[in-house]
């Protein structure tokens, strides 16, 4: 099996029942497809470099699943039609990264590392 991750935006005025609905959706279609989602992320409202479709943010989504060829092809097949997301991207990697959060608030972080405060 091959290791992939997977990120969607959806539009900015998206609810977040919505983006359940939607993480719910892709997941569903990675399983049905003999595919094994192993993290799903939320990163939530993000500014876009610049407008897509007249939007200036959009909530992002990442899956890290294992999986087949096929997955990725009826996933992106999917995702092509449905009128809620902007965008999508799917990167073949050699290995997951679990560890780190990218998107977690830093200044939790930092008031971790200082003892100080």
């Amino acid at each position: 099996m091959n290791l992939y991750e997977h990120t969607i935006i959806a539009r900015q005025d998206t609810s977040p029942s919505e983006i359940k609905q939607l993480t719910e959706k892709y997941s569903g279609i990675i399983e049905k497809n003999d595919g094994e989602i192993v993290k799903t992320e939320n990163w939530g409202l993000l500014n876009l470099s610049y407008l897509i479709k007249k939007n200036k943010k959009g909530s992002y989504i990442h899956f890290k699943f294992k999986g087949k060829g096929n997955v990725v092809n009826e996933l992106e097949k999917n995702e092509s039609i449905d009128k809620k997301l902007l965008r999508f991207l799917t990167v073949k990697v050699k290995k997951f990264d679990l560890e780190t959060n990218f998107f977690s608030k830093k200044d939790d972080s930092e008031k971790k590392e200082s003892p100080n405060n």
